[in-house]
Order: C-alpha cells, then sequence, then structure tokens
C-alpha cells in the first residue's frame, strides 16, 4: 500500500439550495492510496453528496478537495476522469448502447477530441467485461439489462478508466447474493492491484468484509474516521445508526447485528 492519503477532504460544507441548509458540513479526512475505504451510515447522511463533490460535480460552499497532491479545482475534467471513476447507484441510459460500446466510454479520458477507439482501448474493455463475467453481454442493449447486470456493466465502464481511485455509490444495492459475493472479492483484488476504492454503504456488514478503512456519517458530518479495527465497535455503529448495535467476531471476521445491545 502507498504511504500517504490519495484524497484529502478538508474542511467540505455543501447545502442544496431547495433543503435550505447543509447537506455535509465540515468534513475532513484522508483516505490512504491503495486500501480500501468504506463510507458507512444510515439514509441521508450525506454519503452520495460526499462523493459527488469529491468527483466535482458539485461545488463546495466551503473547503478543499486535494487529489493525488493537488486541489481537485486545478485540473481539467479530463485529467480528474483519468485520475477518478465513479459508479453511480443509478444512472439512465438513453439510447441502445450495446454493453460492449457501453464500457467503451469509460476510455474516453484516454482517446483524443474525436478521436475513435483503437484496438488498445476494445482490448481494456474486454478486459474489464471479462472481469465482471458480462463477455457474454458485450451485444446485448444495455437497455434490455436487468438491473444487478446494468449495475455490473457500469462498473465495467469505471474499470475500464483505469482511474487510480475508484469511487462506489452503494455498489451492491441492485445486486443478488451471488453478484453482491463477486463485486466484494473484485474490491478485494483490485486493492491488491493497488487500486484506492471508496465505496459508500447502508451495510455495514459488507463494510467489514472488504474495508481497512472505514468513515462514519451522520447528518452530513463524520463521527469518526480510521483503520476498521478502531472505528468499527459496537459504540460507533450503535451512535451512527441510532439503533443497538452489536460487533462480534465470527471465524476471524467481524459481524453486526442490529437490534442487540452492546
Amino acid at each position: 500500500m502507498t504511504a500517504g492519503p490519495i484524497l484529502s477532504l478538508r474542511g467540505l460544507c455543501f447545502g442544496y439550495k431547495a433543503a435550505g441548509c447543509d447537506t455535509i458540513c465540515g468534513v475532513s479526512l484522508d483516505v490512504p492510496a491503495g486500501a480500501t475505504t468504506a463510507i458507512l451510515g444510515p439514509n441521508g447522511a450525506g454519503k452520495t453528496t460526499l462523493l459527488h463533490v469529491v468527483l466535482g460535480l458539485l461545488s463546495p460552499r466551503e473547503g478543499e478537495v486535494w487529489v493525488a497532491g493537488r486541489r481537485q479545482t486545478e485540473r481539467t475534467r479530463r485529467h480528474s476522469s483519468r485520475l477518478m471513476a465513479m459508479v453511480p447507484q443509478n444512472e439512465y441510459v438513453p439510447f441502445d448502447f450495446s454493453v460492449l460500446e457501453y464500457v467503451l466510454m469509460g476510455r474516453s479520458p484516454h482517446i483524443a477530441m474525436l478521436g475513435m477507439p483503437g484496438k488498445a482501448d476494445y482490448e481494456v474493455a474486454a478486459q474489464s467485461l471479462e472481469m465482471l463475467g458480462l463477455q457474454h453481454l458485450a451485444e446485448r442493449p444495455v437497455p434490455e439489462l436487468s438491473g444487478g447486470e446494468r449495475q455490473l456493466a457500469t462498473l465495467a465502464r469505471a474499470l475500464a478508466q483505469r482511474a487510480p481511485l475508484l469511487l462506489l455509490d452503494e455498489p451492491a444495492a441492485h445486486l443478488d447474493l451471488g453478484n453482491t459475493a463477486r463485486l466484494l472479492d473484485l474490491i478485494e483484488v483490485l486493492a491488491d492491484q493497488g487500486t484506492t476504492v471508496v465505496f459508500t454503504s447502508h451495510d455495514p456488514n459488507a463494510a467489514a468484509t472488504v474495508a481497512r478503512n472505514v468513515v462514519l456519517m451522520k447528518e452530513g458530518r463524520v463521527l469518526d474516521s480510521g483503520p476498521l479495527e478502531s472505528v468499527f465497535t459496537s459504540g460507533s455503529l450503535t451512535a451512527t445508526y441510532g439503533i443497538p448495535v452489536k460487533v462480534v467476531t465470527v471465524e476471524g471476521r467481524q459481524v453486526v447485528l442490529p437490534g442487540c445491545a452492546p
């Protein structure tokens, strides 16, 4: 794992006008390079908004985002896309792109303006599909995919960017048990290969499976952050989710039991 943070947030505040208040406020944290970080919290905690600010889709009212040692605002969108890729919870695809065409869009940051994908781009796209077991769907129109298949195709597109920082917003939301296990295995493989993975989740058990670091959010603020072993406790998760939570160890792995007093 590379020393030092690949992503640093300093005093971030952002609010939607319609809400009339900040959705995130005073968020400061460092994300270490080459490891997996899980952002946990209940609905409305600000997890998705935080990822959108990091990616540059939203401009913070206060604070700064630093990526790979530079302010995010100092980079062009194209340069940022070479450093960061994101998989949103939901994405509307208005045209009948095939899965292969859709995944090739992830190569856009590496292709010259008005240029066409080359042999190397097709090879990367094919490798991304294979990693997710989607090669048999390469010619299928994206609108014809199931929700879970579409989510995996979106992940394949992000992998095709070959960005060192991968942001996943509730990546298992539309996946069945088997594909969720495949996703978690892939996250571990990516981290072993040096990719920094940051994912949001409602499910602390998913975080316990693959994350080395955890960020706990509630009502737009960071309650705690740090290595899994120090942050992932019954008391911290009870405070985060507002219900009794107990963390137990089963076969060497931490498991969260909601509704149980610590």
